[in-house]
């Protein structure tokens, strides 16, 4: 299982934006289903966003607050989050999965117990 490494999150006043980091040393992330998944204070953890493009390459997508985007060169992963809420409050873990026959499409069920690999988790924390 390859090791994630993240960065980022913190306190943040309500409205505003952060970045959280996801990277490897182990291998290429463009191979791997990305995702984020969040969970607060005695909640379940559960998948944000996903992106399990096989044809490699950097990539930014939007997706309603949030950005996702992938740099190829520095094999890193980035979320964005903007108009941050206090109910955002939780830690955040980036998760992967190798892409191969029967995961291509594993953002479309994919859910925690599918993902093998996973970030040590960043606490964000929004509020006045």
């Amino acid at each position: 299982q390859v090791q994630l490494v993240q960065s980022g999150g913190g306190l943040v006043q309500p409205g505003g934006s952060l970045t959280l980091s996801c990277t490897t040393s182990e291998f290429s992330l463009d191979r791997y289903a990305i995702a984020w998944f969040r969970q607060g204070t005695g909640k379940e953890r559960y998948r944000i966003t996903c992106f399990d493009g096989a044809d490699g390459g950097s990539f930014s997508r939007v997706e309603g607050r949030y950005i996702t985007s992938r740099n190829t060169a520095k094999n890193t992963v980035n979320f964005q989050m903007h108009s941050l809420k206090p109910e955002d409050t939780a830690v955040y873990y980036c998760a992967a999965e190798p892409l191969h026959e029967h995961t291509s499409d594993i953002c479309s069920w994919g859910t925690r117990s599918d993902f093998g690999s996973w970030g040590q988790g960043t606490q964000v924390s929004v509020s006045s």
